[in-house]
Order: C-alpha cells, then sequence, then structure tokens
C-alpha cells in the first residue's frame, strides 16, 4: 500500500513541476506569511491535540460526505485543539491543498483573532517541490514518514523544510526507524502504532517505542486513539500529543469529542 501511494505521489508532483516550474512556487511561497510555531503549540499542560481534517481513508471509504475542512477546523478549535492536521493526498485521502489553504484561512495567525492555531500539511512528501507547496499554502509544518524516505532523502527534505521555517513531525513505526529518525535532530518525533503492512493498530508499539526517545523531543502519538480512555492510556506513559482523525471526523459532535479527549489528557 505504501509503495503504491508514493509512486502516484511521485507521479503528481512531476505533473505538478510542469504545470508550475519550482522557482515559481518558490517566488509564491516566499511572499507568505512566517509560520508558526508548531513545535511550541505542542508544549501545553497536559497533552496536545492535533486535529485532522480528513475526507477518506482507504479502509473506510468515505468518513464524512458533507466534509467542510474550514468548519470543520473551527470546530476543532473550539474544542481546544493546539493543530490542525490537514491530509492532502487525494487519491486515497480525497484531499487538496485547497481543503488546507481553507483551512489556514479559517484559522487565527495571531492573537488578536485568538490563540493562533498551526497547521500541518499531512501527506506523503517526497521531494523539496512539495515543502514549497505547503509552505505557499500556509502550513507551519510537513510530516516526513521515515519507511518512505531514504537516509539521504530523509536529511534532504528536513534541511528543505527548515529552510523555509517549517517543522517536521519525523513518523516512525518501529525501532529501525527511530534511530534513522534520531540521526537529523527532531524536534517532533510520531509514533504511528499502524503497523503498514497488516494496518492493524497496536498502542504498545508507543508504549515500546517512548523510552527510546531522548529528552526534549516532542514526542506524537499518531493512530489508535477512539476516546478518552486511550488518551489517559498514552498520558501514563507520558506522550505530549495525540494525532487523532477519524475518531474525531466521524463524531456526531467533533467540537465536543475534541474538548472531551483534551480533557482526558489533563
Amino acid at each position: 500500500m505504501l509503495e503504491h501511494i508514493l509512486e502516484g505521489t511521485r507521479r503528481r508532483v512531476a505533473a505538478s513541476m510542469a504545470l508550475r516550474p519550482p522557482e515559481d512556487l518558490a517566488e509564491l511561497a516566499s511572499r507568505t506569511e512566517a509560520p508558526l510555531d508548531f513545535a511550541a503549540a505542542l508544549r501545553c499542560p497536559g497533552i496536545a491535540l492535533i486535529a485532522e481534517v480528513k475526507r477518506r481513508s482507504p479502509s473506510r471509504g468515505d468518513l464524512r460526505p458533507d466534509l467542510d475542512p474550514a468548519a470543520l477546523a473551527e470546530a476543532y478549535r473550539r474544542g481546544g485543539a493546539a493543530a490542525i492536521s490537514v491530509l492532502t493526498e487525494p487519491e486515497h485521502f480525497g484531499g487538496s491543498l485547497a481543503d488546507l489553504a481553507a483551512v489556514r484561512a479559517a484559522l487565527p495567525r495571531n492573537p488578536s483573532r485568538g490563540e493562533p492555531v498551526p497547521v500541518l500539511r499531512k501527506d506523503f512528501t517526497v521531494h523539496p517541490y512539495q515543502i514549497m507547496e505547503a509552505r505557499a499554502s500556509g502550513a507551519d509544518a510537513v510530516l516526513l514518514i521515515v519507511a518512505a524516505l531514504s537516509d539521504g532523502e530523509l536529511a534532504a527534505l528536513t534541511a528543505e523544510a527548515r529552510r523555509w521555517g517549517l517543522t517536521c513531525l519525523v513518523e516512525v513505526h518501529d525501532e529501525a526507524e527511530l534511530a534513522r529518525a534520531l540521526t537529523i535532530q527532531p524536534q517532533v518525533i510520531g509514533i504511528n502504532s499502524r503497523n503498514l503492512r497488516t494496518m492493524e493498530v497496536d498502542l504498545t508499539v508507543i508504549e515500546r517505542l517512548r523510552p527510546a526517545v531522548p529528552p526534549g523531543v516532542l514526542i506524537v502519538a499518531e493512530s489508535g486513539v477512539r476516546g478518552p480512555e486511550d488518551v489517559r492510556r498514552l498520558r501514563d506513559v507520558g506522550v505530549d500529543a495525540i494525532l487523532v482523525g477519524e475518531a474525531l471526523v466521524r463524531s456526531p459532535s467533533p467540537e465536543a469529542m475534541a474538548r472531551a479527549l483534551v480533557e482526558a489528557g489533563l
């Protein structure tokens, strides 16, 4: 599944570069507002919530047919989310950069409109062009999946993100990936409890890897949070943040669900 998604991503990047050359995109990205500090937003009392705008899942299909990205992000903000993740992969997840831009426009960036809320572009980043796309669309952070990248690619994409002022959420699934991730001195490590081969979720993966993450590196638990009881379990493990998508999107009241998750992490 992962390699299939990556092949499609590379094709879309090549097509996008043909339509808008990198130098044109770089010029556009350079005119956007400076990114917010994604890592700082996760340093809050209790467990920070990164709430995800996600239209579709390969296993579940459409999650919320009437999904309005801006309205959903605003509901998450009212519920206490510290940051918003926007899935922009179109083929398997139904996302787009338009969703990202809509979310960014709906959220406060300065204290005069409320507490600033940073936005993560969650996608399968394989090329520096995607990082410029993220910046041009208003993202403050990007996802780098260690399983999808060579060591050289991981280092190069990290450097490119830092050049544009974006934080990297570096995702790992096991001990070997964590060791590779730590070589780039990340600010934020995401431990994904979903097995990429079987798609099964096992929260013990987070419990197993947590002690190997050095002090000072923020830890985000990805996948598997279905309700407050899971948050309390992860709070006891010592994670700093949770990234939750499906449980929030499918909830009758995403705002109330977000608030319940935040309160469980205190």
